[in-house]
């Protein structure tokens, strides 16, 4: 019998130490001057919109509070002039809605028939010529009648 030797394998696995909590989570560099750039020019325009908003909020807020005991004090002026601006928008919405369906629509048909009159003398042809048929089968029929009641 053959001797079979089997090499063995030798399996090295590195070894991993520990270095201790946030030195892992951080990057090993630092960071770039771009980034640095980036964030000293950012803080201030933030707080600055962030301190806008904030001023906006504010007198919005304040406006609200004064204006509305003057809403519900002229509110007999105010809701009738609402309501009548209201239909005046919306009545003027529905004239341009109705005047652009008009319009396709008056498109649409032109269309339609400047389509249809390349075909339609072939069809006013094959109209007249069934007109012909159907008024020469009634003449025969008239005529082959008024025989008939001649003979009687």
């Amino acid at each position: 019998m053959a001797d079979r030797s089997h090499p063995h394998q030798l399996q090295v696995h590195p070894q991993q130490r520990y270095e201790g909590g946030f030195k892992n989570l951080l990057p090993q560099k630092g960071p770039s001057a771009s980034q640095v750039i980036a964030v000293i020019t950012l803080l201030p325009v933030g707080g600055t919109l962030l301190t806008l908003a904030g001023i906006t909020l504010t007198l919005t807020l304040i406006g609200c509070a004064v204006t509305t005991p003057i809403f519900f004090i002229c509110s007999p002026v105010l809701v009738p002039a609402a309501i009548v601006l209201g239909l005046a928008v919306t009545a003027f919405l529905a004239s341009g809605a109705l005047g652009l369906t008009a319009l396709s629509s008056l498109t649409w048909v032109f269309n339609y028939l400047r389509g249809a009159a390349s075909t339609m003398p072939e069809q006013m042809d094959h109209a007249k010529r069934r007109m012909q048929e159907k008024a020469k089968d009634l003449g025969q029929g008239i005529q082959n009648k008024a025989q008939e009641g001649g003979r009687t």
